[in-house]
């Protein structure tokens, strides 16, 4: 028997490319398998094989813990070290046992076990090849197309798969035919599809320009960002590190040769490239080309952009079902490391009135309740002041930065602005009555109190309330556009419908 196990080692080895310690372990574990099925019990064998002769050995094992649950094959630490003190917690007893008999049943137990080990085995050195190259672009033939994904052959028994998702629209594989695609992700998965590979993602673009632009593959140029809506067009934003060097104009090549390479691999994308500035105004300026920005006044703490152009510009800045405006978003919120950033494009015009409403609903606001005259509100709004929040919490030195204003007045303001916003939530609380907002509502992302309490005005005080509502539901709460609407909405269902965070 010793010396048929070493040719089974020998051999399966050699099939299927796989190092010897792996075969032997497989075997270990089948003859183990093969000897637990001999007992009525159930009990736990470990099978030791001599890598030379091919000899093996049977050993009966007890795990050693503190309370005793499967008496046949669990044992106190006391009495472990009753046969041996050094034993400890975590280790065990073993007693060799008699070696199982090949018979008909065993082989065929052996055998399965074997199979099951070495099929792991090849998925496992499966993974280990292809990590090193996740993240960059593989070439394969197309083994099996159906509705749902692409099979690919890597050759080495090694397959990926593209699902629909992950390639561009209209694009058609048959058998036999070269793709290039992404690896973008390597799962250990004892079963199903290991590899998976993408072309529509954003990695694909930033890896055929590292391709086909030498200098970013010797970090001259950085592509910092990009944004695609597949099969159409695409937005990267590129910085140089050798002031000498345009990254732009190397990135389109001469004569645009390529970035007419790259859009050619996808199916003719329209790529628009962009430079990268480190301010993010200035950057979305660049982002919005080819449009020409008359204007941009930034919220932080609103986390939005307006963005202003000429009117017979207007059209071009959203680009065709709003994609212009889209993917310079995208790349705002890859600048900014927030997803909450939106971009609102809007004439000279609208812009110059949007502005103007909400000035004087501001002075508005102050002479009401500050008890102010309308020239001195407006002073604060010019300096830059739009809610009572603002004016009750800001440091004291930036209100006595503003002229005309010493201690006592700054004082006497904030006094009034706190006592305003006290007033202004017991009123929101008295007329909700029992419609408050829960408290899951009020933490949920992208929400704020005073939209809190204006969701709970109209009946929608729980994250499960606003999970079930339209985004026409809400067309008429104030402070709410439909956009934002729709993302409050999707973040709610994905917590109270699917359990995930928002």
């Amino acid at each position: 028997m010793n010396k048929e196990i070493l040719a089974v080692v020998e051999a399966v080895s050699n099939e299927k490319s796989l190092p010897r310690e792996k075969i032997f372990e497989a075997l270990e574990t089948a003859l183990a398998t093969a000897t637990k099925k001999k007992y009525e019990q159930e009990i736990d064998v470990r099978v030791e094989i001599d890598r030379k002769s091919g000899d093996f050995d049977t050993f009966r094992r007890w795990l050693i813990v503190d309370e005793v649950t499967m008496p046949t094959r669990e044992i106190t630490l006391e009495a472990a070290q009753y046969e041996d003190p050094e034993l400890q917690l975590g280790g065990y007893v073993e007693d060799q046992i008699e070696s199982v008999v090949f018979d008909r049943i065993t082989t065929q137990t052996a055998k399965q076990v074997i199979v099951q080990k070495v099929r792991e085995a090849e998925r496992a050195m499966v993974v280990e090849q292809f990590r090193e190259q996740q993240g960059e672009i593989i070439t394969a033939q197309v083994k099996k197309v159906n509705r749902e994904n692409i099979t690919l052959d890597l050759g080495n028994n090694a397959e990926a798969v593209i699902l629909r998702e992950d390639m561009l629209p209209r694009e058609n594989f048959r058998p036999g035919d070269r793709i290039r695609g992404v690896l973008y992700d390597v799962r250990p998965e004892a079963r199903g599809a290991q590899l998976f590979v993408t072309r529509s993602r954003p990695e694909m673009l930033v890896e055929l320009f590292r391709i086909e632009v030498p200098e970013i593959g010797e970090e001259i140029i950085e592509i910092k960002a990009a944004a695609r809506d597949p099969g159409s067009r695409a937005k990267i934003a590129v910085k140089t590190n050798d002031k000498r060097i345009d990254p732009v104009g190397a990135c389109v090549g001469m004569r645009g040769a390529r970035v007419q390479a790259v859009s050619s691999e996808l199916g003719g994308e329209r790529i628009d490239i962009v430079l990268w500035d480190d301010n993010p105004a200035q950057f979305v300026i660049n982002a919005m080309a080819p449009a020409d920005v008359a204007s941009i006044v930034v919220d932080e703490d609103k986390c939005t952009m307006d963005v202003a152009v000429e009117s017979s510009n207007l059209a071009q800045a959203i680009g065709r079902n709003g994609q212009n405006v889209r993917l310079a978003a995208q790349l705002l919120k890859k600048h900014r490391g927030d997803d909450k950033w939106e971009l609102n494009v809007m004439t000279a015009e609208e812009l110059n009135a949007k502005h103007q409403a909400e000035a004087h609903a501001s002075i508005d606001t102050f002479t009401k309740h500050l008890d102010i005259d309308e020239d001195f509100a407006t002073t604060l709004v010019e300096e830059g002041f739009s809610t009572l929040e603002e004016l009750a919490y800001v440091p004291i030195k930036e209100l006595l930065e503003i002229d005309g204003l010493d201690e006592e007045t700054v004082e006497v303001l904030r006094e009034r602005a706190k006592a305003a916003l006290t007033t202004i939530e017991l009123a929101q609380k008295e007329s909700l009555g029992d419609n408050q907002p829960a408290e899951d509502l009020l933490n949920l992302e992208g929400m704020d109190n005073s939209l809190a309490y204006n969701l709970a005005a109209h009946g929608i005080c729980t994250l499960e309330d606003l999970a079930e509502q339209g985004i026409d539901d809400l067309s008429d709460i104030e402070g709410l556009d439909g956009e934002k609407a729709g993302v409050l909405i999707m973040a709610a269902r994905n917590i109270c419908w699917f359990g995930n965070d928002a």
